[in-house]
């Protein structure tokens, strides 16, 4: 009778109730009735036992370790004891982690829950819920209301989001990259905005060179883009250039660079497979894909070859903007030039360092002659991290003018237009104003240069720039990113007395950059945990809240 099946179920499918009292968990208990040796926590240990032990194997004994507070069982003993005893404190223990549950509400979490077995009465009914590819697994208390009407547009969305998977007219766009081996996998989507870098290694063979879809520049291209998801307004994938890699790495760009070439297997060799694509995408800024571009780069393989390495890459650009080089993302990387820039009369926003067509901190460049009149306008951009000093030399006569020789200094220490602004990460945007830090101007005058005639008139002129970048490391000491915190720069004059008709005088000028490390060390014993900027899934912590 199905009653009795059901009866006999309920009772198979019975089970203890769970231990949640720490105080009688041991896990170092494996005797049955019997003491184990160092187990503190262990009931069937006499006082008497519990004086020959040397050490607690276990001394902290805890419950569930993702909630946020919790009993801690902890077990010690007191050697100075005659006899030795055993020594057991109950207290109150708090979880460190970011991420932790508050409350074990959801009960039925806690037992093992009893699978429905199938019966003639229930079998097209488990079919229905279970027999699918994917199924629902939500608790019946949710009660989620399936049957409640979507409100207008729900399911329509009118402009690519960030990291949303850029849809084509059949999938989406491929940006092959390493899964769990370095072997190519062509299930990784193109995210909209997300600027990727990927290699991977893809199995090659001769003759059948020409079937493989991942080595053709048709896999790349072949699928018109969706200008917005869900639409019917298509973007094609242009093809800008082509570059030939030939067997010993030498690389040509091909003048028609617009001419669709496919594997071609000839003898013992395979032409015109895929080594490298790099896309960019044009969109606008309501997050609308207006133009679609890919770059390649083709090689050739040998018989002998068995597999062969490609590379991917994917940027962006808005409409009507000009991309912008970035030095890190998002931490300076050593050696890439520090982003600087200013800000225009009536912009809100940053602008482009106008002395530098890609917006870099700059310093003066030595010259062979140093000499600093044929020096000016020569400009070497500052690395990050990289300490630097330049400098030239300045011959004075007693016919040049105070004003206009102080002026050319200046010109050649600081350039046409200092700027303002240093970016603090070496991805600041430039209408994200908090990511940029103002440049501190200092001043310090030097000994007076005196010459044989001191009773003539004198005149400062600058002979020295030496600019200070201090950064931290920011985020996770796992993966500490470099971000500039404070910029000074100090300009240096002297007073020069007027020289005597017929003299002349050799000034030193000098530029410097230094860059200062100014993170505080962790202290002794301190775990730093790294700082996580993500979006949870809304069932990150099911069954619990």
């Amino acid at each position: 009778p199905a009653d009795t099946r059901g009866a006999a179920q309920k009772r198979a499918c019975s089970a203890p109730a769970p231990v949640t009292d720490v105080a009688r968990l041991c896990v170092c208990d494996l005797l049955v009735a019997q003491c184990d040796a160092n187990c503190c926590c262990d009931p069937d240990c006499s006082p008497e036992e519990f004086s020959l032990f040397t050490t607690c194997s276990v001394p902290v004994v805890v419950g569930d370790s993702h909630l946020c507070r919790q009993k801690a069982a902890v077990y010690s003993l007191d050697v100075e004891a005659n006899p030795p005893e055993r020594i057991f404190q109950l207290i109150d223990q708090v979880n460190p982690s970011i991420f932790c549950i508050h409350a074990t509400n959801y009960k039925q979490a806690l037992y093992l829950r009893c699978p429905e077995m199938p019966t003639p009465e229930n079998f097209d009914d488990l079919l229905n819920e279970f027999g699918s590819a994917a199924f629902s697994a939500e608790p019946e208390g949710w009660n989620v209301d399936t049957e409640a009407p979507d409100p207008p547009d729900a399911n329509e969305t009118h402009s690519y989001q960030y990291g949303a998977p850029i849809q084509t007219e059949d999938a989406f766009l491929r940006l092959p990259s390493p899964v769990v081996s370095s072997w190519c996998s062509d299930a990784n989507p193109a995210g909209f905005l997300v600027n990727q870098a990927t290699k991977c290694i893809r199995s090659v063979s001769v003759e059948r060179c020409d079937s493989i879809q991942g080595l053709s520049m048709l896999f790349y291209i072949n699928s018109s883009i969706l200008a917005v998801p869900k639409s019917n307004q298509m973007v094609s994938v242009t093809v800008q250039s082509i570059v030939v890699q030939s067997l010993d790495g030498r690389r040509t760009l091909l003048e028609d660079g617009d001419v669709l070439r496919l594997p071609l297997a000839l003898g013992d060799l395979c032409f015109n497979i895929v080594l490298g694509v790099s896309y960019h995408i044009t969109y606008t800024d309501t997050g609308a894909i207006v133009e679609a571009a890919a770059g390649f780069v083709l090689g050739t393989i040998t018989r002998e070859a068995l597999s062969v390495q490609q590379s991917f890459q994917i940027s962006f650009t808005q409409v009507n903007t000009k991309p912008v080089p970035l030095s890190g993302n998002p931490g300076y990387v050593v050696g890439l030039p520090v982003r600087a820039g200013f800000r225009p009369q009536g912009y809100p926003f940053l602008a482009e360092f106008l002395t530098n067509k890609h917006g870099q901190l700059t310093i003066l460049q030595s010259t062979p002659s140093q000499d600093c009149l044929a020096a000016q306008g020569a400009r070497a951009p500052v690395l990050f991290g990289y300490n630097i000093i330049s400098g030239c030399k300045l011959r004075v006569t007693a016919a040049m003018k105070c004003q206009p020789l102080a002026q050319t200094l200046l010109d050649v220490l600081k350039g046409q237009s200092f700027p303002e602004y240093v970016s603090s990460f070496g991805n600041s945007q430039a209408q994200d104003v908090l990511d940029w830090v103002p440049i501190t101007h200092l001043h310090s005058s030097e000994q007076t240069m005196r010459d044989f005639n001191p009773l003539q008139s004198s005149c400062q002129i600058p002979v020295a720039l030496g600019i200070e970048v201090k950064w931290t490391k920011y985020g996770s000491l796992l993966n500490p990113q470099a971000r500039i915190v404070n910029v000074t720069a100090t300009l240096s004059t002297t007073t020069l007395q007027q020289l005597p008709s017929g003299r002349e005088r050799i000034i030193p000028v000098t530029s410097s950059v230094v860059f200062t490390d100014i993170s505080s060390p962790a202290e002794p014993g301190y775990k730093a945990w790294p700082t996580i900027n993500i979006k949870l899934p809304f069932d990150f912590f099911y069954p619990f809240v």
